[in-house]
């Protein structure tokens, strides 16, 4: 093999990826995929590939997602009226879609607004629940002035909230979306779960054992506060 040849082979080949959209391509990432001959650097690789193939497209539809659910979905437009009663103000013009680097498929910013990555956003419905919980975060910052920095109690008590109002951890969604297929006690492990996730990656926690900790020492007061709903109907 020339120096020529060895310079232009895939540097990901070593990874089980190799970019390109042909067909034979395609199906060959995707053969080393199922049999596990593509190393999770060789994954993400795919990922990143797809998602910059993608980029357009999955903004466009982000974008018709988050002018529908506006217009039409009832948490959303409860949740902005509230958001609106503290004096706040959320439209599509501080709901930002963009593709996201990392693994999450929403956040909330006190001065950017929400963010909404198109990169990771499966659907209307799961838009819905992503918007719904990041406006929950923009409730509790106005309403209980949230320090998002400097107080892992406070993150994690509006982590709760958000998990427990937006609808994300409905039965249906861990049943079908995540394989949990427990009929009970479901709800409050995915709120926790999902809590206890967040709090981890924030940068003031040391580990996911902090987070665990500071989620469980909030739970009990944090867990039943359905505030702005009276109670959980989603």
């Amino acid at each position: 093999m020339s120096d020529e040849t060895a310079a232009t082979e895939p540097e990901s080949h070593n990874t089980g990826f190799v970019p390109g959209d042909d067909f034979t391509t395609r199906w060959g990432n995707h053969f080393r995929y199922l049999t596990g001959r593509m190393t999770l650097e060789g994954v993400m690789q795919s990922k990143k590939y797809l998602d910059d193939r993608n980029e357009i497209p999955d903004r466009e539809r982000c974008e018709k997602h988050r002018d529908f659910v506006l217009k039409y979905s009832p948490i959303v437009r409860f949740m902005q009226d509230k958001i609106t009663q503290l004096g706040g103000d959320i439209h599509s013009g501080n709901i930002r879609i963009i593709k996201c680097p990392t693994l999450q498929a929403g956040g909330f910013d006190s001065e950017y607004g929400i963010l909404m990555c198109s990169n990771h956003i499966k659907g209307r419905k799961h838009f819905e629940d992503t918007l719904a919980h990041e406006m929950i975060h923009a409730y509790d910052h106005l309403r209980f002035q949230v320090q998002w920095e400097n107080n892992l109690r406070h993150a994690a008590c509006s982590e709760i909230r958000a998990s427990t109002l937006s609808g994300e951890c409905r039965w249906a969604n861990e049943f079908f979306g995540r394989g949990d297929w427990k009929l009970t006690k479901h709800f409050q492990d995915c709120v926790r779960r999902r809590a206890v996730l967040s709090v981890a990656g924030r940068p003031n926690c040391k580990d996911d054992t902090e987070a665990a900790k500071v989620v469980n020492e909030v739970w009990g007061s944090c867990f039943p506060d359905t505030r702005p709903f009276d109670e959980v109907y989603r």
